[in-house]
């Protein structure tokens, strides 16, 4: 009778002990997220602070895979920071700011070599002119699409004019006029992205970085549709509660070391 007692005694204990298992919370995610901020991209040496050459823009991907850093979108971030828990990976989102013609030429071959997607800022007067995109590569790469559906290239808006949006402010009689001129540059560049582009444009990088954090940009942005705003502050994303409005980026410059990305990841 009494080794009965026991043997129930232990199922019991078990049986009690595993079901607090199931129930513990899993451990929250310690990865960070970083934004990468490219511009032009160039065969050979840089010639200037903002060019990379593709060479080096794929030594930063390799290194990307190699250290198991994941490529997001920034779909995929308002996803994690709507959860509330951090990846357990580290992780990054690339971007390129204005509208450089290498995008089509070189990035785009470079990311579908390496099964990768990346946010595109248009300075939207530009487009079509000079060394920049002309509006028929944008719609061409908008519109590609990966097995199942997915769009590799997104477009956000650099803004119209690529002006400063704060320092531009002293120029202007008053807030309404002020507030109009942000309409424009941010409701117009919008409006045309959309016109070459699926889907709604919803994100904005600043130019010059020109403003961020500030008040009456992101109540234009909000009003103008958009969810996300990409600043040049340095930086990465750490915890869940980070302001959508405030993103930081780490610029990638001519003389950059690939190895800084894992720097700012605690690598």
């Amino acid at each position: 009778m009494q080794r009965i007692f026991i043997f129930c005694t232990a199922i019991l204990f078990f049986a009690l002990t595993g079901c607090s298992r199931q129930d513990d919370p899993e451990p929250a995610g310690e990865g960070k997220i970083i934004v990468l901020m490219y511009h032009r991209i160039v065969k050979g040496e840089a010639a200037n602070l903002y060019e990379r050459s593709i060479d080096k823009l794929e030594a930063d991907i390799r290194y990307l895979k190699e250290n198991n850093i994941n490529v997001l979108c920034f779909s995929d971030l308002e996803t994690i920071l709507t959860k509330g828990t951090m990846p357990k990976e580290n992780s990054a989102i690339i971007t390129f700011d204005d509208g450089d013609s290498s995008w089509y030429t070189l990035v785009k071959p470079l990311l579908l070599k390496y099964h990768l997607k990346a946010t595109f800022f248009l300075w939207t007067h530009m487009i079509g002119h000079d060394s920049f995109l002309t509006w028929d590569e944008v719609e061409d790469m908008s519109h590609y699409t990966l097995r199942g559906g997915e769009h590799p290239f997104i477009f956000g808006s650099h803004t119209y004019s690529h002006q400063y949006l704060l320092k531009s402010k002293t120029g202007f009689a008053g807030t309404t006029e002020y507030n109009a001129f942000l309409d424009y540059e941010l409701g117009k560049s919008k409006e045309i992205i959309e016109s070459h582009s699926p889907g709604a444009v919803s994100i904005l990088s600043l130019p010059y970085g020109d403003g961020a954090g500030d008040a009456e940009i992101i109540s234009a942005a909000e009003r103008n549709g958009y969810k996300f705003i990409r600043t040049s502050i340095w930086g990465v994303i750490e915890n869940p509660g980070q302001d959508l409005f405030v993103i930081p980026s780490l610029p990638i410059l001519d003389s950059t070391e690939s190895e800084l990305i894992g720097s700012y990841l605690d690598l």
